[in-house]
């Protein structure tokens, strides 16, 4: 799929500058940036579900008074 990505000036010099650096094009930098993000988010979105199943799982303990 084709996309057309909009930035600001001192964004694409950014851009440039880092895939120049890392010697490689921005196009392959930005769909490294856009993995990386999936990537990051789907963790915290199990992080987060897991989080709530053990909530309900022990909540019976967690809600206990000393």
């Amino acid at each position: 799929m084709a996309m057309n990505l909009r930035l600001r000036d001192d964004q694409r010099e950014a851009l440039r500058r880092r895939a120049a650096e890392e010697g490689i094009s921005m196009h392959a930098l930005v769909l490294r940036a856009v993995d990386d993000y999936l990537a990051r988010t789907a963790h915290e979105a199990r992080v987060r579900q897991t989080s709530r199943e053990q909530a309900v799982k022990w909540s019976g303990l967690l809600e206990r008074r000393p």
